[in-house]
């Protein structure tokens, strides 16, 4: 109701009541309502899904691989996943048998020596004079015994003498007595003479091995890898004067780079999974891209007690100027091939192995007595039942069920249904 007012306030005969606009605006109420259904009808659907959704369980999901080989390759299943450093078969901390200060030295790091080789000697001037005058004194004594000799011999010259003429009575016994004592003397300063020269030919000999000593020999061929001393510094065979990190006499850390492995540790756990000469793959930190074929090559005797490990060493069969000491690795111990395997390969050239599907152990499910994954397919999860091989470290080898770049999920949730809405975890 509207009223309208043309006159001055209080002339009321003037005013009058407008009826017709309550009825033209009845149907915007109505509007109001049948835009709000519309709206609501729209958006259900959609609000439906997402709360839906939202209610959905979230799972975490992995591809399903394959292992393919070339022909004459191998499949060899994973046993075991170790990680370690790479070390030299033999390597020697090469040290003096003497004390002394460093004359020479024969090498920087990366020279390579060969056995015996000199790399290093000791200042041994010294040596040298008293192995002079040893000499000297061979000489002297060799002299002396020449000198010895002589008159041994004319004394048992003229003790013979004595005798024929005793035999005949023109001597007398004090003559013959006398022959008889100075042979006596002279077979004696021969003797002493003999050795005389006999201790200073050991000096000789004792003073020869002291030179010997003053050099430093490589014990086999090798790789110097560290140096440990510099020309001039005092050492001795128990250090490195005023270097206490450079105990033992060492100047040098020689390796043979020839015959690399790599040293880890295995849980005590897991040992029994290795067996002698067992296959294994190395990788090195520094070059992931590069694989080299090892060998299991001794499992320590004894274990440690505070870490519960056993130390294992693995021969490299293949290195390369990459592969140095000290580096990085990791060994993938692989089960051993069959015998039948390695006798093909020895028959000749085989064909490429059939390719070998994989999928986490942890997207394996049991139910009634059947194993089980959940491939999911967008935000869908699908059951499906698979026919499982051999387990790979954390794998495991699938004959049939599933094809590879499918995706399952891990640790399924006890929510998921077949053709159920999922949430893909970081999605």
């Amino acid at each position: 109701m509207t009223i309208h007012s043309d006159s001055p306030a209080g002339d009321l005969s003037r005013l009058r009541i407008d009826r017709d606009t309550g009825r033209r605006r009845r149907w915007l109420p109505w509007a109001v309502l049948l835009v709000l259904i519309a709206a609501g009808a729209a958006v259900y659907p959609n609000a439906r899904a997402y709360v839906a959704e939202r209610r959905a369980p979230e799972v975490e999901t992995a591809r399903v691989t394959q292992v393919v080989t070339t022909p004459g390759g191998s499949t060899a299943l994973p046993v075991l996943v170790a990680s370690g450093y790479v070390v030299a078969r033999r390597s020697s901390d090469v040290g003096v048998k003497m004390g002394g200060r460093l004359a020479r030295l024969k090498f920087e790091e990366g020279t390579r020596v060969r056995k015996g080789e000199v790399i290093a000697e000791i200042e041994h001037a010294d040596i040298e004079a008293q192995l002079e005058a040893s000499r000297r004194a061979v000489a002297e004594g060799e002299a002396q015994l020449g000198q010895a000799i002589a008159a041994r011999d004319e004394d048992v010259r003229n003790l013979d003498r004595q005798r024929a003429l005793m035999k005949d009575g023109i001597t007398t016994t004090a003559s013959l007595t006398g022959a008889e004592s100075s042979a006596a003397v002279s077979a004696a300063r021969v003797k002493s003479a003999e050795a005389a020269i006999a201790s200073a030919r050991a000096r000789v000999r004792v003073t020869e091995e002291a030179i010997e000593n003053a050099n430093v020999r490589a014990p086999f061929d090798g790789v110097v890898i560290k140096k440990r001393a510099e020309v001039g510094e005092t050492v001795s065979p128990f250090g490195v004067q005023g270097q206490a990190s450079r105990e033992g006499g060492a100047i040098a850390t020689i390796a043979d780079l020839a015959e690399l492995e790599v040293q880890t540790e295995v849980s005590e756990n897991s040992v029994a999974k290795l067996t002698a000469a067992m296959p294994a793959e190395v990788k090195l930190q520094a070059y992931q891209d590069q694989a080299y074929k090892g060998r299991l090559r001794q499992i320590f005797p004894s274990a440690d007690r505070a870490k519960a490990i056993v130390e294992v060493r693995v021969s490299i069969l293949n290195p390369d100027i990459h592969v140095k000491p000290e580096m990085t690795a990791s060994v993938t111990f692989q089960e051993p091939r069959a015998a039948s395997d390695r006798v093909a390969d020895k028959a000749g050239p085989a064909a490429a192995a059939p390719p070998v599907v994989l999928v986490p152990k942890r997207a394996v499910t049991e139910q009634n007595g059947q194993s089980i994954v959940w491939v999911i397919s967008g935000a869908t999860s699908a059951r499906r039942v698979v026919t499982l091989g051999s387990e790979r470290i954390d794998q495991i080898e699938v004959k049939s069920g599933v094809v590879p770049g499918e995706v399952v999920a891990l640790n399924p949730p006890a929510g998921l249904t077949d053709r159920g809405v999922v949430r893909v975890k970081g999605s």
